[in-house]
């Protein structure tokens, strides 16, 4: 009888184990997750900023890249415009990646709290608190 007792108690502490460890493996895999997406959302914003202020140097050397009473032939090379652009993005890739203007930390923020919210929302009533961006609730 108390080999029986022995081993029941085992068993039960064999199966607390297995369902601690079973929750420790489901956390780490939960852990894992959100520094791959928080790596996407960092990206997301670095890339729009990136975009961004090379549209707008594109648009200011479009607008102050010719000297006024210049002959504009002289400027119109075979690509120019090509090699204008990629030269802008690049530009734009390096102001962003040393730290930009602001845009992407902005964006990566917002995003960052959008996800925590749809995170939390998750574990809430399905429905119970779904808004849109604009902060109005849905119906």
């Amino acid at each position: 009888m108390t080999f029986d007792v022995q081993s029941s108690q085992f068993n039960d502490l064999a199966t607390q184990s297995d369902r601690l460890l079973q929750r420790t493996q489901a956390a780490a895999n939960a852990s894992a997750t959100p520094s791959l997406e928080d790596a996407k959302i960092t990206k997301a914003g670095k890339d729009f900023e990136s975009i961004l202020l090379g549209s707008w140097l594109q648009q200011a050397e479009n607008s102050f890249g010719s000297v006024p009473g210049g002959d504009e032939d002289d400027d119109a090379g075979s690509g120019k415009d090509q090699f204008q652009g990629i030269a802008m993005q690049a530009m734009a890739g390096s102001l962003t990646a040393s730290g930009g203007i602001g845009i992407a930390k902005m964006i990566t923020s917002h995003l960052h709290s959008a996800a925590d919210s749809e995170k939390a929302g998750a574990h809430a009533k399905p429905g119970a608190n779904s808004t849109t961006i604009s902060g109005r609730k849905e119906t």
